[in-house]
């Protein structure tokens, strides 16, 4: 439920299709659930490490941007979008801001690991059964946005609808921008610790 990329494309989307929530926690789970897997092997050191978090905060932060870019191009036509939909790909999105996303990695390198092993201690059928709960509850709430964004554009009108879209684009912009800053700053701090 933490606001990001994640959220903002759902709202986004949302308003053209109801069920994009469901669709966009689909793309996040073919990324999550192998990350899981592979976390609880012991590779989630690897995403502990600065070199790893710079790289996915760059990448990440330079697909948000043009996302974003898009997004914001999108809204300018929102007027048009009932005539003329997009079109796109909530999976796809879904696969793109989980794997680009630092924070989402670092999350599952740390307190995603935590609970997932605490999951693992319950027995053998705990951790598929922590991994399938974990991921009803992001399509839930993905959904519920997507549903609710679809309602709010019939109810709100094409001018607010195209602010919400804009409003969602500049999110999605900050936080492409903050990923880059971030992973500059940490390697700015590599490169002075050597």
């Amino acid at each position: 439920m933490q606001p990001g990329p994640v959220t903002a494309t759902a709202i986004a989307i949302g308003t053209r299709n109801r069920y994009t929530g469901l669709l966009i926690a689909l793309g996040h789970a073919i990324i999550e659930f192998p990350l899981m897997i592979l976390v609880m092997i012991g590779i989630g050191k690897l995403f502990e490490s600065a070199k790893a978090q710079i790289a996915v905060g760059l990448a990440g932060g330079a697909i948000l941007l043009v996302m974003a870019t898009q997004m914001f191009i999108a809204a300018r036509g929102a007027d048009t979008a009932k005539d003329n939909p997009r079109a796109e790909s909530p999976v796809l999105a879904g696969i793109i801001l989980s794997a680009g996303n630092p924070y989402f990695l670092i999350w599952w390198a740390t307190i995603g690991l935590k609970l997932a092993t605490d999951a693992k201690e319950f027995g053998i059928w705990a951790f598929p059964l922590f991994a399938l709960v974990h991921w009803l509850c992001d399509s839930g709430w993905l959904l519920a946005l997507s549903w609710a964004s679809f309602k709010g554009a019939t109810l709100l009108g094409r001018q607010k609808l195209r602010n919400i879209l804009f409003g969602c684009a500049a999110a999605m912009f900050l936080f492409g921008l903050k990923f880059i800053f971030d992973a500059i700053g940490s390697l700015l701090e590599l490169v002075y610790l050597t």
